[in-house]
């Protein structure tokens, strides 16, 4: 099968989640899916009133109870690894985690979201294993949980 023809959601669950539990994450304490952020906007039109939308992060990855210490968001391999780039950052920016990353199953663009570098936000691009594959990619994708750093 084509990685072109899967859809995000195949996407996540084939090659995302198997990703963050080789790094390490437990999948019942750490691990959340479909997080709702926002309940979505309040739109009026006359006497009709309904909400909009509510935003939904792919996976926030918490260190402890509702400490969240990434973001992690999806898209199908029709787009590109970065295409949600800034949809990720926006949702660490309401749910203020130090890390952010944006994914279509190829590899991981990470965002350094500390401030802690040269400039305000540091980019990275990572690779991810082929999990049906032999021979690796360059590197395989490793969020390490640092308990001492945190």
């Amino acid at each position: 099968m084509d990685k072109k023809d899967l859809t995000e959601a195949d996407i996540r669950s084939k090659f995302l989640k198997p990703a963050i539990e080789r790094a390490g994450w437990d999948d019942i304490h750490q691990i959340r899916e479909e997080v709702s952020i926002t309940d979505g906007r309040i739109v009026v039109r006359g006497k009709l009133m309904f909400r909009g939308k509510s935003k939904r992060a792919d996976y926030v990855l918490n260190y402890l109870p509702n400490r969240p210490v990434a973001v992690i968001e999806a898209k199908d391999n029709k787009h590109s690894i970065g295409a949600d780039v800034q949809q990720a950052l926006n949702y660490a920016e309401m749910l203020n985690p130090p890390f952010a990353f944006s994914s279509n199953g190829d590899g991981f663009i990470f965002h350094d979201c500390t401030g802690m570098t040269f400039c305000d936000r540091l980019e990275t691009a990572l690779t991810q294993t082929n999990a049906s594959s032999t021979k690796p990619s360059t590197q395989p994708f490793r969020i390490r949980r640092r308990r001492n750093e945190l």
